[in-house]
């Protein structure tokens, strides 16, 4: 959560907010996703390549793991939501 990201300090009593230095922006957490997945499907593709010989047969497994490795993170995720353990 953003607020947990916040750093309350109270001085003579007054109050200053700021951003935990630890954490990172969603912004940042969304490039970082989409750069991960980038460099994961250009993986497979390259391997899928290697391994068939077919470059329009590797683009397809790389296209298709792409959508299915997505659909698996969210699922994950959510399940993980379920669990408190470590919250």
């Amino acid at each position: 959560m953003v607020t947990e990201q916040l750093i309350v300090t109270s001085e003579r009593g007054k109050t200053t907010y700021s951003k935990d230095k630890a954490s990172e922006s969603p912004k940042r957490s969304i490039a970082k996703s989409i750069s991960w997945r980038v460099i994961g499907t250009l993986d497979t593709i390259i391997i899928s390549w290697i391994v068939t010989g077919t470059l329009s047969l590797a683009f397809s497994i790389g296209f298709i793991e792409l959508v299915t490795k997505m659909m698996l993170y969210f699922f994950h995720e959510r399940i993980w939501n379920t669990i408190s353990w470590g919250k």
